[in-house]
């Protein structure tokens, strides 16, 4: 339980650090491309007001409200699960990932009424249109490794 909550509070922190850094202290947020090494890795400032790609930023009051409820309802029921259920160091370093970033984007959402995205990727020709941020990395990876660590509740198959 403890390494799960070391993990949260670490990609929480990097989250927000990182987004800090990068949007407030780079000002991003009104220079809005920034090329670091380009095209492998531009700051290009992007305000989610839905979730992955956009997807349901219509209604953005009531959907924020709603996606803050969730991030909090998942986070809660992988602290539950991390409690009685996740045994190996690798499956509760999942779940941790997945508060960790779920919370650090939720945060953006009460902040700023929309998850601050910076990070864009491209390469060998093809130019990622999208953003995303260290918690979207956070998530994508707990999520996987839940997949691939997270014990059967059956047991062995």
């Amino acid at each position: 339980m403890r390494l799960m909550l070391l993990t949260a509070f670490a990609a929480f922190i990097l989250d927000q650090a990182s987004k800090y850094a990068v949007v407030h202290g780079m000002n991003l947020d009104q220079r809005l491309v920034i090329e670091v090494w380009p095209p492998l890795l531009t700051f290009r400032m992007g305000w989610n007001t839905g979730i992955n790609f956009g997807l349901f930023d219509h209604d953005v009051e009531v959907m924020r409200w709603i996606l803050i409820g969730v991030a909090v309802l998942i986070s809660a029921w992988l602290l539950l699960w991390g409690r009685h259920g996740l045994t190996t160091p690798k499956a509760l370093i999942s779940a941790g990932l997945v508060i960790g970033g779920a919370l650090g984007n939720a945060l953006d959402r009460v902040i700023y009424g929309a998850v601050a995205d910076f990070l864009n990727m491209s390469c060998c020709g093809v130019q990622n249109p999208f953003a995303f941020n260290i918690a979207d990395v956070a998530i994508f990876f707990g999520a996987i490794g839940l997949i691939f660590f997270a014990e059967s509740p059956r047991g062995k198959a």
